[in-house]
Parts: C-alpha cells; sequence; structure tokens
C-alpha cells in the first residue's frame, strides 16, 4: 500500500542507521572530501544531534527508536536480562519487547515493510514486507528471516553473505589483521546495499530500514586512530580507517539513487555517539571492598580468573549460559549465603541487584530493609573515587523507577540500582586486579559510547539547513506523522513537527493494550548463545 494519506509529505520512506555514528568523527570526513554524499543529504536537509537512551547502548537504543517508548515502557536496557526468581542471564531476543514496533504499527495500517540488520530484530516477527534480523542472529543456519523464503534468496544472490563481526587478530597482534579486518568491514557495507535491492525487487517497501552495524565496530577498535592525536601518530591505519568512511559514503550514494527512483523521504541516523573509553569501572569491587558481596573462597575465585585467561589466550569463549548454575558464576565465584547485593550485568551502565529474600533463591535481604539498603548503596557510590586521579567513578546513581518514569510492579525484573558512570568510563562486572577503575594501558584506546548520536533528514516539505536537537523516541512518532498517520497518546517520543514546512500536522489516538507473543521454551541453543558470547565479548560488551 502507498497511498494512505494524499497530503502526507513522502511517498516513501528510507532509512539508513550508521550504528554509533557520531559527527565528531563524520565531520572531519565530510571537510576531507571523504563523505560527499552525506555532506550533500546534510546542506539540503534538516541534520542535528540525535540523544540516545540511558544507557546509551545498541538494545536498549533501537528498541526505542522502534517503539517511541523509553527502556521503561519496552523492556529492554541491555544485550541480557536478570531474572531474579531464578538468579539467571539469558539474552534478549524480539520477545522481550513489551511494546509494538513501528514495522508492526504499519504493517496493521496496511504499509509495506522492509528491516535489514536491525538489532532485536531476532526471531523475526511476522510483518507485511520482510525482515532480515540483526546483531543477535547467531549465524547463517538460524532462521534469519521473514518470510522464511527471502533467506534463500539472499543465500542465492549472495554466497558470502555473513553475520561475523568479530574483529580478528593475528598472532602479532591486531596490525597483522589490520586491513583484513577493515575490508571485511567494507563488504559488508556492500552487502547491506546489496540487501537492500534484493528487498525491493520482491517486496517494493513503503517504509525501509538497512542498518550499517559496522560502523559502531570501527570507532570500538580504531578510536586512537580517529583522533587527531591518533591520525599524527598513525597517519597509516588513519589513511586505512579513512578509506572506510569513504566506502561507507558510496554505499550511501548507492542507497540514494534507489530512493530517487522510489520517491522516498530519507533518515539518517545512529543509536548513539562514539567517543574514547579511557578506563572500566568496577563496581563488584568495590562492593567487595565494602562487604556487600562475597565470595565462597579466594581459590575459588582465583580458579575462575585463571579458567577466564585460559579462555581468552585460545580464543575459546564458553557460554556465561552453559553451566548448570546459569547465572555470573561464570565470571565471579559469589557466596549467595552471604552477598546482599551485586552487579549482575554491565552494558554501560552497571544494573546492580539486591539479593533480596522472597525474591531470589537464596536472597537474605529482608524486603523492609530494600529501600535503606539502596539508599546506602547510592551514597556509596557517588562518593566513590578513583585510586590513580581521585576521579568521582560515578556520575549518577539512580532508581530505575524513577529514571524511566515507570512502576516496579510491572517490571518485575528491573535492576534495583543502575550506576552510571563519568564520561569515558563503562562500566564492568568482572573484577580484574585490585584498582576500582581499570584505565586504558597507552596504545590501547578504545572507544565507547556517548549519549549524542546522529539525525539528517531529506526530502519532501524538510527545511534545508534546519538544524535539530532530538530524542531517538522521536522517530516513530515522526514517521507516523509523516505517513499520515494518528500517534498513540502514550507514545513518549514526539514527532519532529519544526523540521517541516509547511508544519507537520499531527494526529492522536488512544493506546492500545500490547500483548507479546508467547515466549518459546528456548529461543537461543546453547551453541547460539556460545557464537553470540563470543561475538558480544569481542566488543567488551560482556565484560
Amino acid at each position: 500500500m502507498s497511498d494512505n494519506n494524499g497530503d502526507r509529505p513522502a511517498k516513501r520512506i528510507f532509512i539508513i542507521g550508521l550504528d554509533g555514528a557520531t559527527f565528531d568523527v563524520l565531520f572531519p570526513m565530510m571537510d576531507d572530501g571523504l563523505m560527499p554524499n552525506l555532506r550533500h543529504l546534510m546542506e539540503t536537509g534538516a541534520s542535528g544531534i540525535l540523544n540516545s537512551t540511558a544507557p546509551p547502548i545498541t538494545p536498549a537504543a533501537w528498541t526505542t527508536f522502534m517503539t517511541g517508548m523509553g527502556p521503561g515502557k519496552h523492556g529492554v536496557i541491555d544485550f541480557e536480562h536478570y531474572d531474579p526468581k531464578t538468579n539467571t542471564l539469558s539474552f534478549n531476543s524480539t520477545f522481550e519487547i513489551k511494546e509494538k514496533t513501528i514495522w508492526q504499527m504499519l504493517s496493521e495500517n496496511g504499509f509495506t515493510i522492509g528491516s535489514i540488520h536491525l538489532p532485536m530484530t531476532y526471531p523475526p516477527q511476522p510483518v507485511n514486507g520482510f525482515v532480515v534480523s540483526g546483531f543477535e542472529t547467531p549465524s547463517i543456519d538460524a532462521e534469519f528471516t521473514y518470510p522464511r523464503e527471502l533467506k534463500e534468496i539472499i543465500l542465492k544472490e549472495i554466497p558470502d553473505y555473513s553475520y561475523s563481526t568479530n574483529w580478528q587478530r593475528g598472532i602479532l597482534g591486531g596490525r597483522s589483521k589490520f586491513d583484513e579486518n577493515l575490508e571485511y568491514i567494507k563488504r559488508s557495507f556492500h552487502q547491506g546495499v546489496k540487501l537492500a535491492r534484493i528487498g525491493i525487487e520482491h517486496y517494493h517497501p513503503d517504509v525501509m530500514m538497512v542498518l550499517f552495524k559496522l560502523v559502531d565496530n570501527i570507532q570500538h577498535k580504531c578510536w586512537k586512530f580517529l583522533t587527531p592525536e591518533g591520525a599524527k601518530k598513525y597517519p597509516t591505519q588513519r589513511r586505512m580507517v579513512n578509506s572506510c568512511f569513504a566506502e561507507l559514503d558510496k554505499c550511501i550514494g548507492q542507497l540514494l539513487d534507489l530512493t530517487h527512483e522510489n520517491e522516498a523521504a530519507v533518515l539518517i541516523m545512529s543509536d548513539h555517539g562514539h567517543g574514547s573509553l579511557d578506563g572500566r569501572a568496577q563496581p563488584n569491587l568495590l562492593l567487595k571492598r565494602w562487604g556487600y558481596l562475597q565470595f565462597t573462597s579466594n581459590v575459588s575465585q582465583a580458579k575462575t580468573r585463571i579458567k577466564h585467561i585460559i579462555s581468552r589466550m585460545t580464543r575459546k569463549k564458553a557460554s556465561r549460559f552453559s553451566q548448570p548454575s546459569t547465572g555470573i558464576e561464570a565470571d565471579l565465584a559469589v557466596d549467595w549465603s552471604k552477598t546482599r547485593a551485586c552487579v549482575m550485568h554491565a552494558g554501560m551502565y552497571g544494573f546492580l541487584y539486591i539479593n533480596l529474600k522472597g525474591r531470589q533463591p537464596m536472597g537474605i535481604v529482608e524486603p523492609s530493609e530494600y529501600e535503606a539498603l539502596r539508599d546506602e548503596l547510592i551514597n556509596k557510590f557517588l562518593s566513590a573515587r578513583d585510586e590513580k586521579f581521585g576521579k568521582q567513578i560515578f556520575e549518577k546513581v539512580v532508581k530505575p523507577e524513577e529514571l524511566y518514569n515507570c512502576k516496579r510492579d510491572s517490571n518485575p525484573n528491573m535492576p534495583d540500582l543502575m550506576l552510571i558512570p563519568g564520561e569515558g568510563l563503562a562500566v564492568i562486572r568482572k573484577i580484574r586486579g585490585t584498582d576500582s577503575v581499570k584505565w586504558a594501558l597507552n596504545g590501547r584506546l578504545g572507544g565507547t559510547h556517548r549519549i549524542e548520536g546522529i539525525f539528517v533528514a531529506n526530502g519532501p516539505r524538510i527545511k534545508p539547513g534546519f538544524k535539530i536537537n532530538a530524542n531517538i523516541a522521536d522517530i516513530t512518532p515522526t514517521l507516523l506523522a509523516m505517513l499520515g498517520l494518528a500517534v498513540p497518546v502514550d507514545m513518549e517520543g514526539k514527532a519532529l513537527i519544526e523540521m517541516f514546512e509547511p508544519q507537520l500536522e499531527v494526529r492522536y489516538e488512544p493506546p492500545e493494550k500490547y500483548q507479546p507473543a508467547q515466549v518459546p521454551e528456548e529461543v537461543f541453543s546453547e551453541e547460539d548463545q556460545r557464537l553470540l558470547t563470543e561475538r558480544l565479548s569481542d566488543l567488551g560488551y560482556l565484560e
């Protein structure tokens, strides 16, 4: 369907996702003449900062984009989630999303959609159109498309189709494989264009999105080459990284050719920005130091550490979910009978759970002590300073229900506290060494996420040169309004009406109660979990 409203700004909408993109990198690339297509779109359209979610991490942010709701509503804050009742960790999938997505909304209104490589779309759910699932797809052996027959078409037309994102390391370190890694990233960009052509040819979507995931990976692995200092110190590597962004721009140009053929408006967006990773905060070390977290014995913890070192040396990352105890024990030998609080997982922020009696299997904290203990821990973490520089480690420590303006009753698996580190720091749940912050060593500067992502819009009625400062939750209501559809009144994002001339009109409708699909007994097999653990660990997400 193409004609829901004759007065809508565009017949079709084409969305290009640049995972983790930041203007801090893209502006210098454009200034050097490496990204003329992106520059043209910005000069002739609207652009600005697109603020991410809290936390600014892939699954939370892209799910917020898809739903127009924050994590307190859609339920996804990290790649994995913790179930206090069973003391287990699991990977998130489409079954954890508690709100309707833009793909479902558009499908129900008769629009044909296409989604390519967007995270939090595995396993693919039925839509009017097609889905090629994203980052959390275990392998090409999985059913990664809807409809299922699209998989056969893709593998026939792209015989070397790959989901792999792992950064290969040579025997002498990363440099011996550096060129090979960057060439793989370039091929992945062109693979995205091929998938777009396949999708258009077979489904003729009204709204389609292509995500370039490995933009994020370049910045995680190559940040030191992207800084002004790094460009002077490593000119060869900087030129090689620049060539990746130049190739990305060529692919953007090829996608623009497709949009011109289909009379589409173009939106370019990222889920978060990027900056330097200066160090990793270790809140579980602090909890142990303060007496809230206990190990079964120092010997047990040493054995756990040795297993980790052997794993890294042999590149055999066992799944954290493959043990009978299925929990944090893969990383920390926790004595739950003496532990009051623990950071169970970390994705930019630390997600802390109190070991609450009646909730966790071995809970010891009385419910009557719960609030007092939360407040006590907030004060402790806010006053914590690192040993090397004396800097405050955590910028904020918040209660999720206050941050997201939601109720704990409707979010029983939500952490009890969220630990938000200072800029340049990421939180890990493992304990390595004796310092509360593991600072990056000289020459090993990596990249990590920032709140400030990017947004560019170009097409009919969009004001040239208009500057915008928006939130990622604003994109879905904007898409609905652009297509002449009503926006649910409870949607947390707001349509970006000011970037249109004349201003976009927005209609609202009462919210519908959404019933997520029943979660199957097994979404990810043990082998799937192993593959995902390796992929995410490679980027530092499961530390």
